[in-house]
Formats: structure tokens, sequence, C-alpha cells
């Protein structure tokens, strides 16, 4: 972990101005509070930025290049040029993606902006992966889109309506520490794999092993050159305590990916005829956009959103429908909140931000702008928008405060009209940056107890199932029934706090839902 500032637990250092006489923003943004400044915040705010910039190229192709259920693009325009849907028209495909861009960098900058000015927590919120996919893949093919953005609307109505109630803050609350721990340890492991996945020197083979070494078990192709380079080079700076390492890192491989494609041509991974070229790049090409690039956004999906369709069927009530929705809506939910509790906790306790307590700053505030940010993304047509664990990456960098975030959000607002320069940025560059803070993440283990099997064996669970499931909410889960479960196997159950019983309850049947949607249908 990065040295903490002795100021770090909001008591100014010796000699600093007193809090009464510090100018209001900063006395609002705590910045000198919580020993940080404004060079700090702007170099933290940009790192956020640089690795979350992935989802404004990932989001377009997810959500705007599937189709629902009558064979729509979310534009509204045909996916298909015939009846038989065997010809695709590619032309409103890049016109939906176009979109789809535009708006989520829109909706990301607006929510991170409000994160900053009013959570005053150094947190990125964007669209959601695994949210986007399972509203694409699984939600839209079975209803129209605006419709399977209505869903997403009231899983963020109930979610505020929780933050309202107190009950997603006594629920936070209730979290044992060695959970938390493990919760943060678990994320660090969880954004190492995803960095290795986005570099390619992690692959899913097409048969077995699960997991392989880059290219058929050797690390091959000039992209994951660039990303090896650049991680020694940010534990080059990071050993020498250079300032700005993770954002000098990014940058600077980024800027040798633009000359390696340049000279080399390396192209993309996925091609344009369907076909693979395996040591292409992940994501964006990095490469010099020329004018034509630079369109005026397309912001045309905003509103977009049938809250009640979904539920009529067609015009006619049901109730196996309307309980599948239910369950739908509740799988959305459980995924979003417990989320943003690992991610809250995990960037909390790298930038030493938890009281005593295990608790952040102005939690009300935060869990509220990340509620507000789900229903913003329904309403946005770009899915839920929920807080973004590669906001430790900042965190690392410096940040300490909402002032951060702000820096973060202005960036995905002039990502809307500057995406041609934000694709130069390859998941190449920025993988490297992931995979080191999951380094510094796992410093936390020592803090769990390990001879101790109720907390060991939980935090065990939670740790490992993060990476080896790819899901946040699904070590969560398990680490939240294994811990009830082991203290009543001790005779502890009172021990456990009631809420806690209730959320593993409710994991039981999120991990079930396969089970009851088949008893349903």
């Amino acid at each position: 972990m990065v040295q903490k500032s002795p100021t770090a637990s909001g008591v100014p250092a010796s000699g600093s101005p007193t809090l009464g006489n510090l100018p209001g923003w900063d006395r609002w943004f705590e910045v000198t509070q919580r020993g940080s400044n404004i060079g700090r915040e702007v170099r933290g705010g940009l790192v956020t930025f640089f690795t979350m910039a992935y989802i404004l190229a990932l989001n377009p192709i997810i959500i705007g290049s599937e189709a629902d259920k009558f064979g729509n693009l979310i534009s509204g325009a045909p996916k298909y040029l015939d009846a038989a849907h065997t010809q695709v028209d590619w032309a409103a495909v890049d016109h939906s993606k176009m979109m789809v861009a535009a708006a989520t960098a829109l909706i990301a900058g607006l929510v991170t902006i409000l994160m900053g000015a009013w959570g005053r927590f150094p947190l990125g919120l964007a669209t959601g992966l695994g949210l986007n996919a399972m509203l694409a893949y699984s939600i839209a093919p079975t209803m129209t889109w605006s419709q399977a953005m209505g869903l997403i609307v009231w899983e963020g109505i109930i979610i505020t309506l929780l933050v309202f109630t107190g009950v997603r803050t006594a629920i936070f609350r209730a979290v044992p520490p060695p959970l938390r721990t493990a919760i943060s340890v678990g994320i660090g492991l969880f954004i190492t794999l995803v960095g290795l996945m986005d570099a390619g020197i992690v692959r899913k083979p097409a048969g077995s092993p699960p997991v392989e070494l880059g290219v058929n078990g050797s690390l091959q192709g000039w992209p994951i050159a660039v990303c090896v380079i650049g991680f020694l080079l940010l534990v080059f700076l990071y050993s020498r305590k250079v300032r700005g390492a993770m954002l000098i890192s990014i940058l600077a491989a980024s800027v040798l990916g633009v000359i390696v494609e340049a000279v080399f041509k390396v192209g993309p991974t996925f091609l344009s005829d369907g076909s693979k070229n395996p040591t292409g790049w992940a994501l964006n090409v990095p490469k010099l956009p020329d004018a034509s690039s630079f369109v005026s956004p397309d912001l045309g999906l905003l509103g977009k959103v049938d809250m009640l369709g979904a539920f009529t069927n067609g015009g006619a009530f049901s109730w196996k429908v309307f309980l599948g929705l239910v369950l739908t809506i509740f799988s959305l939910l459980l995924a979003d909140f417990f989320d943003t509790v690992g991610t809250v906790v995990a960037v909390g306790g790298e930038g030493d931000l938890l009281d005593e307590k295990g608790l952040p700053p102005h939690l009300q505030e935060i869990l509220l702008c990340d509620s507000v940010a789900a229903m913003a993304g329904g309403l946005g047509s770009v899915s839920s928008n929920t807080s973004y664990i590669e906001s430790t990456a900042g965190v690392e960098e410096g940040a300490r405060t909402g002032l951060a975030s702000v820096v973060t959000g202005l960036a995905f607002l002039a990502a809307i009209f500057l995406t041609p320069i934000v694709d130069m940025i390859p998941s190449e560059a920025a993988a490297p940056v992931l995979a080191f803070v999951g380094f510094l993440m796992m410093s936390q283990v020592v803090h769990v107890d390990w001879d101790d099997v109720e907390d060991g064996i939980p935090a065990f669970l939670t740790i490992v199932l993060m990476p080896f499931s790819y899901s946040v909410t699904v070590g969560i889960g398990v680490g939240f029934i294994m811990y009830c479960l082991v203290k009543l196997f001790r005779g502890k159950a009172r021990q456990v706090h009631p809420l806690l019983w209730g959320v593993a309850a409710l994991f039981v049947v999120y991990f079930a839902q396969g089970i009851i949607l088949s008893l349903i249908n």
C-alpha cells in the first residue's frame, strides 16, 4: 500500500491552516482535512478515468449491437435487412453503437460529478459490466429495449428507497470487519484478473484448461509487450516514489502503443469478417485520429424508457410474467447493491478513509448517489450505472476526496466530444495499473485471523470466489452465508446481526434463482 498521509485521519498537520481559514471549496471537499491537495486529486481523478475509459468502447459493443424481441437495436432501427435475420445492417449497428457511446459518457460524467460534489468520495461511476451483459443477452431479447431499461429504472427506484429508509446504510454497517477485509482483498484479486485478461496475458482458450497464459501458453504479440513494458515502467516509477507513476505509465504505454500500431499494423483482435487475430489489440486500436472521426454526438437515447410495458406482456397481465420480472429486478438490485458495498470498502480502505468502525465519511450521501446513478443509467438507456472498483487506482495515485471524482466526471463529459482521443488508450495500457493495484490491496490480508474458522473460512471463500466466479457479488454472497452458518455451527448464532441473517437468506434466493424460474415457468 502507499504510505498514508499523516493528515488522512482528518486532523490537519502541524503548521497547516486551521479549517476555518480554508477556502469554502476546500472545507466542503475536505481536501486539507484529508491530507491532500489539488495536484493529487487531479492526478487521481485522471487515473480513475483512464482505467474506466474501456467502458466507452465496451458498452456500445454490448448494448449497441444486440437486438430486442422484435429485432430492433436500442436506437429503434432494425438490426437486420431481411426477415430471416441473416443479413446485418452494419450501418445501423454502427450508428446505434455511437449513440450508446455518447450516452454512456454523458451519464457516467453526470453521476460521477454528483458523487464527487455530494458524496465527496473518490469514486468513479459508469455503466456496470455484468449488469449490462445480463440486460443485453438475457432481458432485452424477451421484450423491447425501452421496456428493459424500464426494469433498470425500477431497480434504481427500489435501491434509492432502501437508502432513504436507512436499510441500505444499516446493512453496510452490519458487515463484520473480517468480511470487510476479505472483500477488499478479494476485489484486489478480481481487478488483477480483469487487468490480466484485458491485456491478453490471461485468456480463456477454446478447450481446456479454463484459462491459459497468453496465446497457447506463451506471451506473443506487440500488445502484450506494451502491457509488460507499461507494468515494468510502473514498478520502476513507484519504487522510485515518482509522483503520478500510474498516470505516467498509462500515457507512456499509450504512446508506445500508437507507435507500435503505426509501424507494425497490428490491428484488432476481432476482425470485421468475424475472424480473430490472437495477437491483436483487445479493445481500442491505438492510433492517431483523423478529423473525420470527430462528429457531433447523438443523444437520442435519453428518456427512451417504458416503465410498465414489460409487466403487461403485450396488454394482458400475467402473474407468471410478473413474478419472473420481480425476480429479475431482484437479481439486478442485489448485484448492484453489494458491488457498491465492496467497492466503497475497498476504496475507503486503500485511501485510509474509514473510521474506527470501518465506515467511510458521508456514507448516506455515497449510497444515495450510487442509487440515483442506477436510475440515471436506465433513463439514459445505457444500463445501470454503479461505482467502479477501478477507483482504487485513482486512490493509489493520491485521490482522497470527491474533487477527484469531479475531475473524472469532467473527463467523461469531454469524452462525449473527444471519443477518438479516448480510443487512443488501449486496454493494454490501463491493465498494468489494475494488476498493480491488486498487489497493493493484497496487503490487507494480514488483518484476517486465519486461525479462527469463524473469520477464516468466510473470508477465504469471499476472497477466492470473486476472481474465480468473475463476480464481486458472488464472493460477498457466499461469504455472508458461510459467516452465518459457521456461527450457527459453533452455537454463536446470536452474535450475528439480524440484518446479516436477512441478507444471507436473500443471497440463498439469489443463488437459487435458476431453480425458482424453472418452477415459475
